[in-house]
């Protein structure tokens, strides 16, 4: 896990890259320093976060939609 979060935390450090495989809630906990991986499903429960979906039991986000997520985000921000 930790080779894992290396990289996640290496492409998110790196402008406008995203992994080009699905990612995971603890994918997200890395790439926005969030307190823990309940603050995703806080996200979900409230319909705030980024568009994921199920896999069977696991929770995965499409990187297209966390970008389109996070310029949605910053448009709502003043310059």
């Amino acid at each position: 896990m930790a080779d894992r979060r290396l990289t996640v935390a290496g492409a998110a450090a790196a402008p406008r890259t995203l992994p080009s495989r699905y990612l995971t809630p603890d994918d997200l906990v890395v790439m926005f320093d969030l307190p823990s991986v309940e603050t995703v499903y806080q996200w979900r429960r409230k319909r705030t976060g980024p568009r994921g979906f199920r896999v069977g039991r696991h929770l995965r986000f499409d990187p297209e939609d966390v970008r389109a997520w996070v310029d949605a985000q910053r448009e709502g921000v003043a310059a």
